[in-house]
């Protein structure tokens, strides 16, 4: 790799890849969610998410360019920590919190790499692509807005166990005498 240009042609297909992915994920965690409005917040991105593809290949088109196939490392990442998470059998109303937390991790990876490559357009005068790509950005960031709302309103049924709460409230105490000491 030898110019900005190659190194933005390498970013657009890996974040392909990594919507790719994100399409079958999102119909995973649609399918495992027990809570409706998050099942419907889940399908509605995977649809939105494959506009974003869509939109990625207008990109490459405007730029005389051919997507390549490659693996996006930090999605496959996400991925795969709920698959070994699933084989810790959480209950429901865990599993509903942790796919909220699975999708800003995931939410989180696309704005960085959205806004990388929006700047890179920008700067090389690819206007159009940047427009493009600015969409889907703003996409990304209402759907990580909607999934830090449910992290507010959808918690676990226990927080503790009686067990736990003792230990933190052992901490507490200790630390509060050190500061009176």
């Amino acid at each position: 790799m030898q110019t900005g240009h190659e190194l933005f042609v390498h970013g657009l297909n890996d974040i392909r890849d990594a919507e790719h992915r994100l399409v079958e994920a999102l119909q995973e965690l649609e399918n495992d969610s027990t809570n409706q409005q998050l099942k419907s917040a889940f399908a509605h991105h995977r649809k939105e998410t494959q506009h974003q593809i869509e939109r990625l290949s207008q990109c490459f088109e405007l730029m005389g360019e051919s997507p390549e196939e490659t693996e996006c490392a930090g999605i496959r990442g996400i991925i795969e920590e709920k698959k070994t998470f699933m084989e810790e059998d959480p209950t429901d109303d865990i599993l509903d919190v942790f796919h909220i937390e699975a999708a800003s991790k995931a939410e989180a990876y696309e704005i960085t790499e959205y806004q990388s490559l929006v700047q890179m357009a920008r700067e090389m005068k690819h206007l159009k692509v940047a427009q493009l790509l600015n969409q889907t950005l703003k996409e990304e960031l209402a759907t990580l807005k909607k999934m830090q709302a449910f992290s507010k309103k959808i918690k676990p049924e226990e927080m503790m166990t009686e067990e736990q709460q003792a230990r933190v409230k052992d901490l507490a105490g200790r630390k509060r005498t050190r500061r009176a000491a």
